[in-house]
């Protein structure tokens, strides 16, 4: 089963300790008045507002707000007995605990409120946790009005990563920054502690326009020429924008074509993304990158073609789409203060879209009014999260039932038309509207992601292709590296260069792929880059010997970039990703006994986390303990849900100490888990023919080679393999 988290992944990133954290330690600036105060004067949009799924993003549990059955409703899951009471007129829940043990905790917020509300549970040290068990708010017709678990299918307990206990749903780190308005997480590394605070518990005005104090005292003193009004940024376009349908085509064209008068759309993407926010105190008019470090097409997160798999908020969604491009933003469709779409149905694409040419059986191939009829239905698929939050792609893509018969990716029709095969979707959609485009960027991802012949001129051409979307481009570099050669490095280089954020972004992330003598040609520029994201990401793959002594000022502005990167990850210091980053950051700064203590620290706070594990068994090999390597690799076998990684390092100690015979069961296990990389299998197959089980490896390299089709490694110790036994 895919084990669904709201959590978005962290990249690469660094530490410090004692007086540097003093040195980093954020101020809370303030101006930030509320939602009251702006309805003072803005009654029509703070109407619009309330009830919004903004406004009811949190709040305290009252009679009001908690939409849950609480007169002493029971649930069970895996033997474990949960009751939902009220007590003094306050909400309570039994459940078990961090330990396992059953005790009473009272529900502090709700948290959310259709179509499903979840229930926060304040903890010791100012954590606050989300129930799994969830009510469900969709009228019971729908099958709602009933508790639910939001993993029903596998026992969820005390312990386990996902547990309610745990950090993997903890609301500070997880949840509270798109949640609330003003927000400081303040977590202290040394005591283990929150002290989260927040200007509003909902998403306010304050949250999209940014703090109001100075607006307010202007139009206070009548100085209405004020720039924005006092804000630092307008939401409104710089110029209008007018669609003009074309009648022959019926699409439409911008009278100006262009992103640049979109102010809204960063704004809206600080939260509507699956990001890290790397640096706290963002302001709207901060844009994405100097706080925030936003996914790529990354595999679990995003099939090879760009449609969504995992959570991940519409933003890498949006920015594939060719509406995005013709400069159409986020209000275009939602009303911005009630969230509501402008108008039902069909009727919102026809704002646009001419609804003779489009709303009409020759283009859909549906009967009028029915759901294959429905724009959204193809051109938006949804997916279900949580247990039954439907959410749609807004990529706003044409069906492409082709690439689901050659690249295995999903498509719209079949999820209505189940009983029929992808290669029958390809063939009534070419009958109705032609054969489609060859040329999509799905065929390089997926070359990149699984290999092939053809990866590295597929990539390559990707990413030189300036009509394809910047976040496919950018995810065709991070690939790049796997098939590093002379003729790609000048595309990697190009790429490092880009003035383009999610381009450089993708040239930063892939800096730890490419090989460490050229990490400075690649890495350098990145530190000129205006986003602190990216130049702090890039430099934590640098190191100062790397560097030229000339210009004077490069070391000046990679010690900045490096500091902070520190910075970056003292802020996720609460997370185990973020302090296995840090013990990297100290090893590689020459200081291993705290960077000991901080891999320790990983495995402390977060034992389920695999990659701590590896990295410190790694690091104790370096330093010559590879006794307690092992050691801690057996540990990790025990507690770990993707024992993998540990299986393969733990074979490849064996195999160092010239056991080689106990190394294969490790070795095989962990090239045969689900999640096997194409490393793990060569490896395997490597050991195998060294055991002097030619066969057998030849075996094991060609169902590699069917899931990793032209993998050079594999193809080289297969022909080699296959010469020995002629």
């Amino acid at each position: 089963m895919i084990r669904v988290l709201c959590l978005s992944f962290l990249f690469a990133a660094g530490m410090a300790t004692g007086a540097e954290e003093d040195e980093f330690a954020s101020s809370a600036a303030d101006g930030y008045l509320g939602a009251s105060v702006c309805a003072d004067c803005h009654q029509s949009e703070h109407a619009l507002w309330q009830n919004s799924h903004h406004d009811k993003a949190m709040q305290p549990a009252t009679p009001e707000t908690v939409l849950g059955y609480f007169d002493n409703a029971t649930f069970s899951y895996f033997g474990v007995k949960t009751v939902f009471y009220t007590k003094s007129g306050k909400y309570y829940v039994r459940t078990d605990g961090p330990d396992g043990t059953l005790a009473d905790y009272p529900v502090s917020y709700t948290f959310g409120v259709y179509p499903l509300q979840q229930y926060l549970i304040e903890m010791p040290d100012g954590r606050l946790q989300a129930l799994s068990i969830v009510w469900d708010t969709r009228p019971a017709a729908e099958g709602g009005q009933r508790w639910y678990h939001l993993y029903p299918d596998e026992p969820i307990l005390a312990g386990d990563e996902l547990h309610w206990t745990g950090p993997n749903q903890n609301w500070n780190f997880m949840c509270a920054d798109c949640h609330s308005t003003n927000l400081h997480k303040d977590y202290d590394l040394r005591s283990n502690r929150y002290n989260t605070t927040w200007s509003e518990l909902d998403v306010g005005c304050e949250a999209c326009h940014g703090p109001g104090d100075r607006h307010v005292r202007a139009m206070k003193k009548g100085e209405r020429d004020m720039p924005f009004a006092g804000f630092a940024l307008s939401l409104a376009r710089a110029e209008p924008k007018d669609w003009f349908a074309n009648p022959e085509t019926g699409s439409p064209t911008p009278g100006k074509p262009g992103l640049a008068s979109q102010p809204e759309f960063e704004v809206c993407a600080q939260c509507h993304s699956r990001r890290v926010t790397q640096f706290h105190g963002a302001r709207p008019q901060d844009g994405l990158f100097d706080h925030f470090m936003p996914a790529l097409l990354d595999e679990g997160l995003y099939h090879v073609d760009g449609q969504i798999d995992g959570e991940v908020f519409v933003y890498g969604s949006f920015v594939q789409s060719a509406m995005y491009h013709a400069g159409v933003t986020c209000s275009d469709c939602h009303n911005p203060h009630s969230l509501e779409l402008k108008a039902p149905g069909n009727a919102m694409c026809g704002q646009c879209h001419l609804p003779t040419t489009f709303d009409v059986t020759e283009h859909h191939g549906h009967p009028q009014d029915s759901a294959g009829a429905q724009c959204v239905n193809c051109h938006m698929p949804d997916k279900v999260y949580m247990g039954v939050d439907a959410r749609r792609d807004h990529s706003f893509r044409i069906p492409r039932p082709d690439l689901s018969a050659s690249l295995g990716t999903p498509n719209a029709c079949q999820q209505c038309h189940t009983d029929k095969s992808s290669e029958w979707a390809a063939d009534a959609l070419k009958t109705l509207h032609g054969a489609p485009e060859e040329d999509h960027f799905a065929t390089a991802l997926y070359a990149g992601r699984y290999g092939s012949p053809q990866a590295e001129s597929l990539l390559t051409k990707l990413i030189l292709d300036t009509s394809q979307p910047s976040i496919a481009r950018a995810t065709a570099v991070t690939l790049l590296p796997r098939y590093f050669s002379r003729q790609s490095a000048p595309v990697l280089q190009q790429a490092s260069r880009s003035e383009d954020p999610l381009i450089a972004l993708g040239a930063a992330r892939a800096l730890s792929s490419v090989p460490g003598q050229l990490r400075p040609m690649f890495g350098i520029p990145a530190l000129y880059d205006e986003h602190r994201v990216i130049s702090s990401l890039a430099a934590s793959h640098l190191s100062e010997a790397e560097l030229p002594k000339r210009p004077p000022e490069l070391r000046e502005m990679h010690k900045r970039a490096k500091a902070d990167y520190v910075e970056s990850q003292l802020n996720n210091a609460d997370r185990p990703e973020s302090l296995l980053n840090l013990a990297e950051h100290l090893r590689s700064a020459g200081k291993p006994e705290k960077a000991e203590t901080y891999y320790r620290r990983a495995i402390e706070q977060a034992p389920y986390y695999t990659p701590a594990y590896v990295n410190l068994a790694d690091f104790l090999r370096a330093v010559g303990r590879d006794s307690e390597g092992r050691l801690v690799l057996e540990e990790g076998l025990e507690v770990v849900r993707e024992p993998g990684p540990i299986e393969h390092s733990l074979g490849l100690l064996l195999v160092r100490d010239g056991r080689l015979g106990e190394a294969l069961p490790y070795l095989q296990s962990a090239a045969e888990a689900d999640d096997a990389t194409d490393r793990y299998i060569y490896v395997y197959a490597v050991a195998l023919e060294s055991h002097g089980n030619a066969l057998e490896a030849i075996s094991v390299l060609e169902r590699g080679l069917e899931q990793f089709p032209g993998h050079r490694d594999m193809l080289s110790a297969l022909v080699k393999f296959q010469k020995k036994e002629e």
